[in-house]
């Protein structure tokens, strides 16, 4: 096998796409991933000091992204950590989101 049928079955095998591109869209990921977490933390603490209550819904948005991070990886990979993360990002997601709708709902004027 000589340098170009080597060349030509790694193209084939990484469907032309860069190695760097696909680090840098990770990584992209990641700080995107952080930057709705200081941001939903912002809006929650604003809505707190002005009186709106608490608003439980952006953090399950925000948990949401990871946990299927990780359940891709999960599922990918087989790897025990990586279920274990993707469990306890679930748990919180339910969390968050269970006391956001019962709280919409308590407070609802139509039921």
């Amino acid at each position: 096998m000589n340098k170009e049928e080597i060349l030509e079955r790694s193209r084939k095998e990484s469907k032309n796409q860069n190695i760097y591109e696909k680090e840098v869209i990770i990584q992209g990921n990641r700080y995107a991933c952080i930057a709705a977490g200081v941001l939903a933390t912002i809006f929650f603490v604003i809505q707190i000091f002005t009186g709106g209550g608490m608003n439980y819904g952006l953090y399950a948005v925000v948990f949401s992204m990871p946990m299927a991070e990780f359940w891709i990886k999960y599922i990918r990979m087989h790897i025990k950590h990586e279920l274990l993360v993707a469990i306890c990002y679930t748990v919180m997601v339910l969390i968050f989101s269970a006391v956001h709708i019962y709280g919409l709902v308590s407070a609802s004027q139509i039921l």
